[in-house]
């Protein structure tokens, strides 16, 4: 059940509505979705995979929110917030199982991590993402929340060739540490790539780095999910003023 009446057009076919995720049905319906995108994408090794979920113990923790599509009433995206009260109660947040995060406890203000984002391929467009992104601003505003962070997967199928070519990229333009320090548990092995070689990123860093989030260190190789995780951190006072008006009560 929706706990909102905002909906909007991404396309003309399509009528897509931002949904706060209650219950036990609803969050099964985003581990389904994460499933399908997980497994179909990186033939990731999933924790509830016999029921066709993706799930684990961070879940019950997190506040889930998605996009539906109201014509067929499929969830089409999803993603989970976990904020530092419920972090203390897991007694980490689901970031520091892959880096050890120096100056997170300097960091002032309220703070939530998102994680867990995927998109069904079917309706990976500008639109989906403005559906769900203006849906996490309501949250963040609704909480006053100071910074974002979490983790975003660079896919490592490839040996890990696409993964430093675009770190190659994000060190030259979005390399921070001036807030926090993220020191990946499990780098990356050893690569030579060729300065020429050229990887388009994943969609979901690139509407990131577009919102204006840095990045805190080298990635994490995440075996599970064949992956590598880069750690990104946005402070809402330095959004990106294109994409700020989804933050409105941030600028």
């Amino acid at each position: 059940m929706s706990t909102t009446a905002r909906t909007r057009t991404a396309s003309p076919e399509r009528r897509l509505q931002a949904e706060r995720l209650l219950g036990i049905r609803a969050l099964e319906e985003a581990q389904a979705l994460r499933f399908q995108v997980f497994r179909q994408e990186f033939d990731a090794k999933l924790k509830g995979a016999e029921l066709g979920l993706d799930r684990d113990d961070y879940d019950p923790h997190c506040r889930h929110i998605g996009v539906r599509d109201l014509n067929s009433g499929k969830l089409v995206a999803t993603t989970r917030l976990l904020d530092r009260q419920a972090a203390a109660r897991m007694g980490r947040f689901y970031s520091e199982e892959e880096f050890s995060l120096h100056g997170l406890p300097n960091l002032e203000g309220p703070l939530l991590e998102i994680g867990r984002t995927c998109v069904d391929p079917a309706y990976r467009n500008g639109g989906t993402i403005a559906v769900l992104w203006g849906e996490l601003a309501e949250v963040l505003n609704e909480g006053a929340y100071r910074y974002l962070m979490g983790c975003a997967s660079i896919p490592m199928q490839d040996g890990g060739i696409q993964a430093q070519a675009i770190m190659q990229r994000l060190r030259e333009r979005y390399l921070c540490n001036q807030h926090l320090r993220a020191e990946p548990k499990t780098p990356l092995p050893p690569l030579d790539v060729p300065s020429n070689v050229i990887a388009e990123l994943p969609p979901l860093l690139k509407a990131y780095m577009r919102l204006g989030a840095k990045i805190c260190g080298e990635p994490c190789w995440d075996k599970d999910f064949q992956v590598a995780d880069v750690f990104i951190l946005l402070k809402r006072d330095e959004l990106c003023p294109r994409y700020a008006r989804h933050f409105k009560a941030a600028v």
